[in-house]
């Protein structure tokens, strides 16, 4: 996500520890696919837009065009607006559910989604709802990332034990963690057949990237909605959270520390 669009249940939550790593999304590190099909004018759409950063610097991108963003609830509605209000950006900014857009067909220019389809309950058909409201020739883009192919240095057997259980959770949730893999496939399984596909990664590996991505987890895997969910379905005990805790910092301190995070992204021109 920039945030999260309607799910069987949006696992990480919006704690402050969440809420962090989502702002420091950009357009360049988490758009940059994207980038070179944007003009100036372009009507854009961008689903489960968290706390709109990244909807702000695309808005920025195709000013003076209308942007609209969505999100699951008021909670996270109201993130929104306060970050594109300090950022000065005009868009309309309205709860929706992304496998039933309550928007007209051929609506909008570029249709965006980030770290979103991981979470829904129906991938496939939240495609076809993007691709509904683009107009013939316009741009729907997704990117998500991929959690099986996450990578770190050294091997530290609570970080394992992070993966498995975060996993475990998003699935009970009715969320793929592993979604980057399967957008093409769910693009095809909408009807979707003129699809490009890439990938990129976040790496952090300097001290400050380390300390910055190893605390938010230590503190996310004691607080936010993934540890109650943890909790509250048996998947893990307080014990457990907080060894997993101590690896992440345990992790964050160390001075050859390396995590990387792979995504999936595709660019579809609806018919």
């Amino acid at each position: 996500m920039n945030g999260s669009s309607t799910s069987s249940g949006y696992t990480h939550g919006h704690h402050e520890s969440v809420l962090t790593s989502h702002r420091w999304r950009t357009a360049e590190n988490s758009a940059a696919y994207l980038l070179p099909y944007l003009r100036p004018g372009q009507s854009l759409l961008d689903v489960g837009c968290g706390p709109a950063t990244l909807t702000a610097d695309l808005a920025t991108r195709v000013a003076p065009g209308r942007v609209t963003a969505t999100e699951t609830g008021p909670a996270p509605l109201g993130l929104a607006r306060d970050e594109l209000r300090r950022r000065e950006i005009t868009a309309e900014v309205v709860v929706a559910d992304v496998h039933a857009l309550d928007l007209p067909d051929d609506a909008f220019d570029v249709v965006h989604a980030h770290q979103v389809l991981q979470h829904v309950a129906d991938p496939v058909q939240a495609l076809r709802e993007m691709a509904r409201v683009c107009r013939p020739g316009g741009v729907v883009a997704a990117r998500d990332a991929d959690y099986a192919g996450f990578t770190w240095f050294p091997r530290l057997p609570g970080l394992d034990d992070w993966l498995a259980l975060y996993e475990a959770v998003a699935r009970s949730n009715g969320g793929e963690p592993d979604a980057g893999r399967h957008l093409l496939s769910w693009a095809h399984a909408a009807g979707l057949d003129d699809v490009e596909v890439s990938a990129s990664v976040w790496c952090y590996a300097t001290p400050a990237d380390r300390r910055w991505w190893g605390r938010s987890w230590a503190q996310r895997i004691l607080e936010s909605d993934v540890a109650t969910a943890a909790l509250e379905r048996g998947l893990a005990d307080r014990a457990d959270l907080h060894r997993i805790s101590d690896a992440w910092l345990e992790w964050s301190e160390h001075p050859d520390g390396w995590f990387t995070v792979p995504h999936g992204e595709i660019l579809v021109s609806p018919r």
